[in-house]
């Protein structure tokens, strides 16, 4: 499938990170992966955009809200030019379309990579318990047993649990040793596996198994889907948030997008970029 065939490089790109972000306090890591990511948006930007006939549309313009300021009292030259300014807005608008399309993608995939570092933080050992929830494709049916087999790098609190309206089924364990251990989930003849990640500071993290949907597979790569023929669709862990307005929960996004949109605008100068 052709997703997998994306997700394989870019998971291999996104272990990259592991180095920076472990030498790199947790602020200048992300500081610079966002102004890293300007950078590219910007070059790419400049080579796949024309950007010669952006600079003319961006002299127009220019003329056209002099001549606004110099006429201020002939209306109909005034009215002609800011009607100028709007149809030369709509094509630096319409000169960003291939950019937009060529950058759409890697960006998406570099988003992906850097939340499975950013967007939530691994489960603590010893502390604060975590919820797995499985989601059936169907109602669970009665023959079909299922349970959490054990596992000596966690303790099974609770579950399962079962909310059959919404076709869920819940456990809450507490990881027992640091790092990356694969919970295994008995479902009648089947075993199906979940990679749970335990421990301090920064991991990657994934926090569903997806099954083979295009979208979910996107979202979280790093795991393999579960197979079509299985009873479970995805298997989620809520893994703690992480609290910081640089790099916690949500926040690093806004983060991101906003030092990388900073560094592009610093940099459009020095790279002769017309926008």
């Amino acid at each position: 499938m052709l997703v997998l065939g994306v997700n394989q490089p870019a998971n291999l790109a996104g272990g990259l990170l592991a180095y920076p972000i472990s030498v790199l306090p947790a602020w200048s890591a992300i500081t610079f992966f966002s102004a890293l990511l300007g950078f590219s948006v910007l070059f790419v930007y400049k080579h796949t955009s024309n950007q010669r006939a952006i600079g003319a549309i961006r002299d127009k313009i220019k003329a056209d809200l002099l001549a606004v300021r110099l006429f201020k009292g002939n209306i109909p030259l005034a009215v002609s030019s800011q009607a100028r300014v709007m149809l030369s807005s709509l094509g630096l608008l319409g000169h960003s379309v291939v950019p937009l399309l060529v950058m759409i993608v890697p960006v998406g995939l570099i988003l992906v990579q850097l939340g499975m570092w950013y967007q939530a933080g691994p489960a603590e050992i010893g502390k604060h318990p975590v919820v797995v929830k499985m989601k059936l494709k169907a109602s669970l049916s009665p023959e079909l047993a299922i349970m959490l087999k054990p596992n000596a790098d966690m303790a099974d609190l609770a579950g399962p649990v079962q909310v059959v309206s919404r076709n869920e089924i819940f456990w809450k364990i507490q990881p027992l040793a640091a790092g990356q251990t694969r919970l295994q989930f008995q479902v009648g003849d089947q075993v199906v596996e979940k990679l749970l990640s335990a421990g301090n500071g920064f991991m990657r993290i994934s926090s569903k198994r997806p099954g083979m949907n295009w979208q979910d597979m996107l979202l979280y790569p790093l795991e393999p889907p579960i197979e079509d023929n299985s009873a479970v669709d995805s298997i989620e862990i809520l893994y703690p948030q992480r609290k910081s307005h640089v790099y916690g929960t949500n926040w690093w996004l806004i983060y991101v997008f906003s030092v990388s949109m900073l560094f592009a605008f610093l940099l459009k100068p020095f790279l002769k970029v017309s926008m």
